[in-house]
């Protein structure tokens, strides 16, 4: 069967999701962290404490307890991550259990694709620990004469010089290290598979590219707190190869937010820059 569109409302059995230091650690590392971010990336560097990046729970429990799995059939190799906005209700422990639910709560109609959106709540010790939503760009998968959703400018930075400014680099073979986190798609790793997707080679998971762009917003506007990092939310707008260059750039608006951009050079074509992660807004304190 195609897409279902009735299925919005529908919501996954609660399930409980664990990780460990270790869990943290590995997730470091595979957005780029290294030795200049100790309390990230080790467990027992003399006077530093183990934290958290506040992107984290976008691989906590992956692939437990989705709404996904009510939409109908699709050819996974047509779907792109879309949005995704995280909601720290209170800084990520460096080990813990949460029970998650998940809920379909929406499904576009954009004439050639469709927009699925999906809510997952995370709850630890009786009380809400983070908010993830997501949203899936399925090619192929529209015309059914549903709603297109919202469109339009959102989260537009001023058109002015960055605030901050920070560049990354991503290895050749960062997916790879990335994956180890739970995402397993063929699309990062398998040429075949990606070439089916309509691309030359593997591309970066979209989450990766989103966890340096939060590793440089804790950094640059959160002093490296992650309990300054309240909300982060974003648009995937184009794909990121392994190896790409990142330059993320930062606007700050009101009080407590901040709007960004994630832009992408690859090594073989550094004249030419192209946005990758736009619509971007970070609440913080």
């Amino acid at each position: 069967m195609p897409l279902n569109p009735e299925a919005v409302g529908s919501k996954s059995e609660p399930v409980d999701a664990s990780w460990n230091s270790k869990d943290a650690l590995l997730y470091a590392v595979g957005i780029g962290a290294g030795g200049d971010e100790l309390a990230f990336t080790t467990e027992n560097t003399n006077g530093v404490d183990q934290q958290v990046f506040p992107t984290f729970p976008v691989v906590i429990g992956w692939g437990k307890g989705s709404a996904m799995r009510d939409i109908g059939t699709f050819n996974p190799a047509l779907l792109v991550h879309g949005q995704q906005a995280v909601t720290l209700h209170r800084p990520i422990p460096v080990e813990g259990t949460v029970t998650i639910t998940s809920e379909l709560v929406a499904m576009y109609d954009k004439g050639s694709a469709a927009v699925v959106v999906t809510e997952t709540n995370a709850v630890m010790g009786g009380e809400p620990l983070y908010t993830n939503t997501s949203s899936a760009f399925i090619r192929g998968e529209g015309g059914w004469g549903g709603d297109r959703g919202p469109s339009g400018p959102k989260n537009v930075p001023p058109e002015r010089d960055a605030d901050h400014v920070v560049t990354y680099q991503t290895l050749r073979d960062q997916a790879f290290v990335y994956r180890l986190s739970g995402d397993r798609n063929p699309l990062h790793t398998d040429p075949s598979f990606a070439a089916i997707g309509g691309f030359e080679r593997p591309i970066l998971h979209g989450l990766c590219s989103y966890g340096f762009t939060g590793r440089a917003l804790l950094h640059a506007v959160c002093g490296s707190d992650p309990a300054r990092f309240r909300h982060i939310e974003a648009r995937f707008a184009a794909p990121v190869l392994p190896g790409d260059t990142l330059t993320i750039s930062m606007w700050s608006g009101d009080a407590g937010e901040t709007f960004f951009t994630t832009s992408a050079v690859d090594p073989g074509d550094s004249a030419t820059a192209r946005v990758v992660i736009d619509q971007g807004l970070l609440r913080h304190s």
